[in-house]
């Protein structure tokens, strides 16, 4: 499998996936920098021209839910995700989507408001309004969906890189993690995780 990312992009949650399933894979950055995510050889790869994309013998998988629900079921003797119960599995799917649909949205407003406005104005006032959506999505998590320990209760699973890659961003939109206890003490502790520290040293050189 080849694995195409940009360093702490949410493609970090799956890169912790592929680690802690122990995949073989060859991990392939993604400049933005020279906007090689644009580039004729990248949209062959992903015509959405954004990160996460991993190649796979049967095709090529985008969409960070979708990867992490892949590494789950191709790797089911790990136990990242309850893939023989329907409902639990739907449980995690439901927590991811909320971060890919919802909570990453709210941080895109910040950097990438021209997704949505030309306005200048609009676009200031979009960036104006993160911290407090960004707020408002976290609140919900740590008093509503985080169960404990992990994510989804007593056993570690594909939600918790997803929310920790998220959770990393809270600083660069302007809240504090500590305002969210639970949260900001799974972040310690995916930080001891090996497989989080290989992932992170990967995207770091």
């Amino acid at each position: 499998m080849i694995f195409y990312y940009a360093p702490f992009t949410c493609a970090l949650a799956t890169q912790i996936a592929l680690e802690e399933a122990g995949a073989d894979y060859q991990p392939r950055p993604v400049d933005f920098r020279q906007t090689e995510q644009r580039s004729a050889d990248y949209l062959k790869i992903n015509p959405k021209g954004r990160v996460p994309a991993l190649v796979t013998e049967q095709g090529i998988i985008t969409e960070t839910p979708a990867l992490l629900a892949f590494v789950a079921q191709t790797f089911p003797e790990k136990n990242l995700a309850p893939v023989s119960d329907p409902f639990a599995f739907a449980e995690i799917q439901a927590f991811n989507s909320y971060l890919c649909a919802t909570v990453h949205v709210a941080h895109a407003h910040r950097l990438r408001g021209s997704r949505w406005a030309d306005d200048d104005a609009a676009i200031e006032a979009m960036k104006r309004k993160v911290p407090q959506t960004m707020t408002e999505c976290f609140t919900l998590i740590e008093e509503q969906m985080f169960r404990g320990p992990w994510a989804m209760g007593d056993n570690y699973s594909i939600a918790d890189p997803y929310l920790f890659t998220i959770a990393q961003w809270l600083q660069g939109d302007g809240v504090d993690i500590d305002r969210f206890p639970r949260v900001a003490d799974h972040s310690q502790r995916m930080r001891q995780r090996p497989a989080v520290q290989r992932a992170l040293q990967a995207q770091e050189t």
